[in-house]
């Protein structure tokens, strides 16, 4: 998956504006790994969650690519069942090929 694919046309501001950030993070793991966990879940998740989910992303980029793959430990304050929620969503990182015969 490379982009949004989910309508936020039922979605509130909130939810809307958050799901727009987490498919514009600024390095494309994030915005794979955020983006594909709010297309999935923004709709179900409660005022705390997002609250949670809004402090996730406030993290920097690369701190949490390396949390996300443990590259490094999770920091004590992201050890949330959301947050390890979004950890075990593997997304596919394969780079998106042209046609093979070009290959030659």
């Amino acid at each position: 998956m490379t982009g949004l694919v989910r309508s936020s046309a039922d979605l509130d501001a909130r939810r809307r504006r958050i799901l727009f950030r987490a498919w514009h993070r600024g390095i494309r793991e994030m915005d794979l790994m955020l983006g594909q966990f709010c297309e999935a879940e923004i709709g179900q998740l409660t005022d705390e969650q997002l609250d949670e989910l809004e402090h996730i992303m406030a993290e920097e980029d690369n701190d949490l690519v390396r949390y996300i793959t443990g590259a490094e430990t999770v920091p004590p304050h992201l050890q949330t069942p959301l947050f390890e929620r979004i950890a075990a969503l593997r997304p596919d990182f394969s780079p998106v090929t042209g046609d093979e015969t070009f290959a030659k």
